[in-house]
C-alpha cells in the first residue's frame, strides 16, 4: 500500500523566482513532467504602441502533477524556490480545482487575476461553461464576474459572466 501511495500522482502548487513561470515550464516539459501554467491575455502599453500578450494567471507560482518521487526533480528545477505546504506537507490542489483551472487556460480572454477575497456574496453559477461553479460576486464596469479562489495559493481569478447565469448561496 505504501508503495502505493508514493506512485500516486497529485497536483501541487510550487512557488516561482519572479518572472520564472514561463522558464520553469520549460525545464519541467524538459523533464518530462507534467505541469499547468495557466495564463491571461492583457494588454500592455509602451511608449510607442500597444501590445495584447499573455502572463501568468497566477504570477508566481506552477501547478505540477508529481509523485513523492518525483518532487525532487521539481524541486531542483532552476527558478523553483519550494512547493507551497500547509503544516509542513505540500498542499495537495483537488482535481476539480485543477480541471477549473484547466477550463480558465482554454479561455484566456476571459479570465483575469484577481484579489484574493474572503469576503463577499456568494454565488453558484447555473448556465453557460462555469456551471457548477460556486464563488464571489463583483461587479466591474456594469459587467458581472466570479471570482474563484484557490485557497491553497490564496489566489483568486475573475470570470466574465452574465447576471442571469447565476444564483445566490446566501
Amino acid at each position: 500500500m505504501q508503495l502505493e501511495e508514493h506512485h500516486r500522482r497529485c497536483w501541487l502548487a510550487a512557488y516561482t523566482r519572479s518572472r520564472h513561470e514561463q522558464h520553469v515550464a520549460n525545464q519541467l516539459q524538459l523533464k518530462d513532467l507534467e505541469f499547468l501554467l495557466p495564463t491571461f491575455q492583457h494588454w500592455t502599453r509602451w511608449s510607442d504602441r500597444i501590445k495584447r500578450s499573455q502572463a501568468p494567471l497566477f504570477p508566481g507560482y506552477i501547478f505540477v502533477h508529481v509523485s513523492d518521487g518525483e518532487r525532487v526533480p521539481v524541486l531542483e528545477t532552476m527558478g523553483v524556490v519550494h512547493l507551497v505546504c500547509i503544516a509542513g506537507k505540500p498542499a495537495v490542489l483537488p482535481d476539480a480545482e485543477i480541471e477549473r483551472l484547466r477550463l480558465c487556460a482554454s479561455r484566456p480572454g476571459d479570465v483575469e487575476p484577481h484579489p484574493y477575497l474572503r469576503i463577499g456574496h456568494r454565488v453558484r453559477v447555473t448556465h453557460g461553461p462555469f456551471a457548477g461553479w460556486e464563488g464571489t460576486l463583483l461587479e466591474k464596469q456594469n459587467s458581472f464576474r466570479l471570482v474563484v479562489a484557490i485557497d491553497q495559493i490564496q489566489r483568486s481569478v475573475a470570470v466574465n459572466l452574465h447576471g442571469a447565469d447565476l444564483e445566490s448561496l446566501d
